[in-house]
């Protein structure tokens, strides 16, 4: 029997955004890698379903992959899945898809149950020409940094990246340098979660906008740079 991995999209926030199909794959497969136990479980109780879960994220090493590989091999399938969103994007999962290839080849079958996606829900309502877009998403915390804020000005496309609560002041301040009046963004937070807000205009607007309401610079944030 081939083994298959499926890589599946689980919510970012709110438990109902997930599809009928992640649903089934989830009872379909023979165990579940995911980032946190904690998480995960309390997905898969909203909607009555009790699988093995093995531990996968960056700093777990490669005896989980390993394990992972010999199910795999063993024509067993593994559902894959991240804290929030798609796996794959911003998270290890497009190490562990590269490796599985890498490894079992064509032996395995390897599909994507498509779903919630942090990157395509901010874009949908962002209200920016976002016909073309360059995603970053996380941006290193030192090193090459401010080489990507200056991209980021002398671009001509929509420019979009992720960023946390510690950093989102930091990431105005350096947009306020290297962009335009002209240039617009909207930094999208905590979507479709219980505090879910949009901030829009120029970045000294926005700087100005969590300056005025501290409060605010928690959870976490979509940051979309207008063309």
């Amino acid at each position: 029997m081939q083994g298959t991995l499926s890589v599946v999209a689980t919510p970012i926030g709110n438990l109902g955004d997930i599809t009928l199909r992640a649903l089934e794959t989830l009872r379909q497969a023979d165990a579940i890698a995911c980032e946190d136990t904690r998480v995960t479980a309390k997905l898969l109780a909203r909607y009555e379903i009790s699988k093995p879960l093995l531990i996968f994220h960056a700093r777990s090493g490669p005896r989980a992959a390993t394990k992972i590989f010999e199910m795999l091999a063993e024509g067993k399938r593994i559902a894959l899945v991240t804290d929030a969103g798609t796996p794959g994007i911003s998270d290890p999962g497009s190490e562990l898809v590269h490796e599985a290839r890498e490894r079992l080849g064509d032996s395995i079958k390897i599909e994507a149950i498509p779903g919630a996606s942090a990157l395509t829900a901010a874009l949908s309502i962002a209200g920016l020409a976002t016909a073309e877009f360059t995603f970053l998403g996380f941006l290193p915390h030192k090193k090459g940094r401010q080489t990507l804020f200056k991209e980021i000005g002398e671009s001509t496309r929509a420019m979009v990246f992720y960023e946390s609560p510690h950093r989102i002041e930091k990431a105005l301040d350096s947009l306020i340098e290297v962009l335009s009046d002209e240039r617009k963004i909207v930094i999208c937070r905590e979507i479709t979660k219980l505090y879910e807000s949009i901030v829009e205009g120029t970045a000294a607007e926005c700087r100005a906008h969590f300056a005025a309401f501290p409060g605010e610079v928690r959870g976490e944030f979509v940051v979309i740079v207008g063309p």
